[in-house]
Formats: C-alpha cells, structure tokens, sequence
C-alpha cells in the first residue's frame, strides 16, 4: 500500500518557513518512508469509505495540535479569514498565541484513496495520499473543524471532498471546537 505526500498536505506539515506547529525532526520523505515501512498501531475509518487514519507513536518531538480553551488562557485566541491555498475563499480561523502544547503522544495521518484524490483533481502515484496529520495525546481522532466539514458538502470546486454534511458530527465537531483550539 503505497503511501505518498500529497501537493496539499507538504506545505502544511513541512512549510519551508520551519513553523513548530509543523511535524519536527525530519523531512517529508523520512515521514513518508516511516509511514510505508512502519505498522500503525491502529487504523481507523475516516469520515467517508475513501478516508482512513494511521495511528503511530510520535518518534518527533511534535507538539500537540489542539489546545483545550480555559479561562487562563481564553485571552491569547486570535482570529483571522484566511484561506488553506490560493484557490480556497478565505474562512474564519481561530489559533492561540502563546501558548506551549505538550508533545504528542501520536501522529495520525489522514489518508485519502488515490481514486478520491483523482476525483478531486489532484491524482497521485500510489495507493493513498496523506492530506493531512493531526498530533494527538490519545489514539484516535479529532473532530474535523466545522468549516472544513461544511467545506466538504459544498463540493471539489470549493476544496472540499464533496461528502454530504452529516449533521450528528457537525454537532459533535462543534461542542469540541468550542472548548479547542490549536495554536501558533
């Protein structure tokens, strides 16, 4: 099952700025050989069939992504519009600074199947693409954000996948983003 590093994802978990909200201690290409030669400790289903998670044991010294909101800390939100790309309208975003996450216990890597990725527009050489990561305490799954689950419903023209919104989740992906946020 080849794995491969999507032209969406690389920018976000390997900027060339050298952000520490990115995946630390080694390059695009280690994670990915990692990713094909290492045995997650669990797969979990994505929110679609073409979705799955691999959860590994972080070997990085990668923080956490989210951040659980309190009152200490309430005051360092910012907001912003921004977009993910340039082809993407501008959503409003929400991040602390100054804030200093644990390390992660786990990296989980999104994967999408290269059939939903043609689909998509953005065909790759291999089995599944990794969209994305998220860098967690426990082993499992964050809720999507909000806007990226209505992004979704609204189809590949608008950068999303084009999985019908699923109201349950976007209710439970809501409670959990009211009381998380990550952080820069």
């Amino acid at each position: 099952m080849p794995i491969v590093l999507t032209a969406f994802a690389r920018p976000r978990l390997f900027p060339s700025d050298g952000r520490r909200t990115a995946i630390q201690d080694c390059t695009a290409e280690q994670f990915v050989q990692r990713l094909n030669t290492e045995v997650p400790e669990v797969v979990l289903d994505g929110y679609a069939p073409f979705c799955k998670l691999h959860v590994h044991r972080n070997w990085t010294s990668t923080r956490c992504s989210v951040v659980p909101v309190t009152e200490a800390n309430r005051h360092q939100l910012r907001s912003a519009y921004e977009a993910r790309n340039r082809e993407e309208l501008p959503v409003l975003v929400r991040w602390f600074e100054g804030i200093e996450p644990p390390m992660a216990n786990y990296l989980v890597p999104i994967l999408y199947s290269a059939e939903q990725l043609a689909k998509e527009g953005s065909p790759i050489d291999g089995d599944w693409g990794i969209v994305g990561c998220l860098y967690t305490m426990e082993p499992g799954e964050i809720p999507m954000v909000p806007i990226t689950m209505m992004r979704n419903a609204l189809g590949v023209e608008e950068g999303g996948s084009g999985v019908p919104l699923d109201r349950a989740a976007y209710r439970d992906s809501v409670a959990f983003w009211e009381r998380h946020a990550n952080w820069r």
